[in-house]
């Protein structure tokens, strides 16, 4: 099965409509994890299909050596789903190269990214032989759906695993053709909140002045969030973060795409908003937020109803830092809605999914061997980054497996990765194949 043409493989498997979230999806997801297997046996690895309470885990390996590290590679073969394929400016599943891009569903997240790596090992393996560190890769089927039945998985293989570090490209590069390394991200809290008044929705004019509007009052409520600077006005919501450090701040003021007027144009905004005394990439990397991702409540028709709603909602979210924990800011939280909350009203919390930050030590052994790696492959120097977004799945890799993982994306910024024309520069996957060479030979020489 292999090719000298490494976009034969990726558009094989790129045509398999892998969508984890849509149970009409099982047969190509599953036909999509047996083509991975396959192409790992036709290089020569030990491959097994897991079947799991849902979509199946593809792990693959080479033959262990007591003397050598152990590399876990991880990746998703599962997808998001095309819709709307009407904003498409082509067919989601079927790949096609335009002006250096490839665009398809999944091809930066993830198809693209950990088949470089696959690709990678499969031409170390045809012109050297062997390998120089144990490789192991668990490529699963539902990180688009949350990753539900990972963590039993490795529990379940806890034994059989035992990595020395983790890699993982599933993440996007600070600037085109700037390698990067995620070394951190932020955790996430959701919760909702509703806030109920009289029994049923009243007439304004016959009820305004005496009935409790819940609308109103939980926008009250919401503003009590923030200070007059945006800082969370939470008691005790900062007291576990981690500062920024000096030379966190001094590095990223000099990356590319990083400045005030470049999050401008992305976001098309007239101004940016947030805490003030930091700079927009020490806010969106480094700080904690409380957000606001949704109200409602009352008339939403055309034109006007004069009523006073019986009730109201707001969805929140709360970005998380180091050393921050969901537990912890819920119960804070919680307890400072309930110490605001009007007393003619009766307040509803109910808890949503959260995650743990993640941290890295970024100027680590297997940090270092990733930056020399990068200069192998990109003459240029690895840029230590953070990410504003979450990826719960670290947190269990790090309490189960307990060892360092490296993010080390491969897409470009603006990949359009859960949207349509999602895309991934054909050069950064040439450069991605290359990239798993000189890595896993850095890794290995660290002994």
């Amino acid at each position: 099965m292999s090719t000298n043409n490494p976009l034969d493989p990726l558009f094989d498997f790129i045509r398999f409509q892998s969508v984890s979230a849509d149970s009409n999806y099982a047969p190509q997801v599953a036909a999509c994890a047996q083509w991975l297997k396959d192409r790992f046996a036709a290089m020569g690895l030990e491959a097994v299909t897991y079947p799991t309470a849902g979509h199946p885990v593809v792990m693959a390996r080479n033959t262990p050596r007591p003397d050598r590290k152990t590399v876990l590679i991880y990746g998703h073969y599962d997808v998001q789903p095309a819709d709307p394929v009407a904003e498409w400016t082509g067919k989601p599943f079927e790949p096609r190269v335009e002006n250096g891009l490839i665009y398809a569903r999944g091809i930066a997240d993830n198809k693209g990214q950990i088949l470089a790596h696959v690709l990678g090992v499969e031409k170390t393996l045809r012109e050297k032989g062997e390998l120089p560190v144990n490789i192991i890769f668990l490529v699963e089927g539902e990180e688009e759906i949350g990753s539900p039945n990972l963590e039993k998985f490795l529990n379940d293989h806890r034994e059989e695993l035992r990595p020395d570090v983790i890699i993982i490209s599933d993440t996007s590069m600070v600037a085109p053709g700037v390698p990067s390394l995620d070394y951190g991200l932020r955790g996430v809290l959701a919760m909702e909140v509703k806030m109920y008044g009289a029994g049923t929705d009243l007439h304004s004019g016959s009820f305004g002045g005496i009935a409790p509007n819940p609308a109103m009052l939980l926008a009250r409520l919401l503003a009590t969030l923030h200070d007059e600077n945006f800082r969370v006005a939470v008691p005790g919501f900062y007291d576990s973060v981690v500062p920024v450090q000096d030379w966190e701040r001094e590095e990223w003021a000099r990356l590319p795409n990083c400045g005030e007027e470049d999050y401008k144009q992305v976001i098309k905004a007239r101004a940016l908003f947030g805490e003030a005394g930091y700079s927009a990439v020490e806010r969106l990397w480094a700080r904690p937020t409380a957000e606001v991702n949704g109200i409602g409540g009352g008339y939403q028709g055309l034109g006007s109803k004069t009523v006073i709603p019986r009730e109201a909602f707001a969805k929140l979210t709360f970005r998380l830092v180091p050393n921050q924990t969901p537990e912890e800011i819920d119960a804070k939280v919680r307890a400072h809605l309930e110490k605001y909350c009007p007393p003619e009203v009766r307040l509803e919390i109910s808890h949503g999914h959260g995650g743990a930050p993640f941290l890295c030590d970024p100027h680590g052994t297997y940090s270092l061997a990733a930056a020399r790696a990068a200069k192998r492959t990109w003459g240029r120097d690895l840029a230590r980054i953070r990410g504003g977004g979450s990826i719960p799945i670290l947190d269990t890799f790090k309490r189960i497996l307990g060892v360092d993982i490296l993010l080390l994306g491969l897409a470009n910024p603006g990949c359009s990765a859960h949207a349509p024309d999602e895309n991934f520069p054909l050069k950064n996957f040439e450069d991605g194949i290359r990239f798993n060479g000189v890595l896993l030979e850095e890794l290995a020489s660290d002994q």
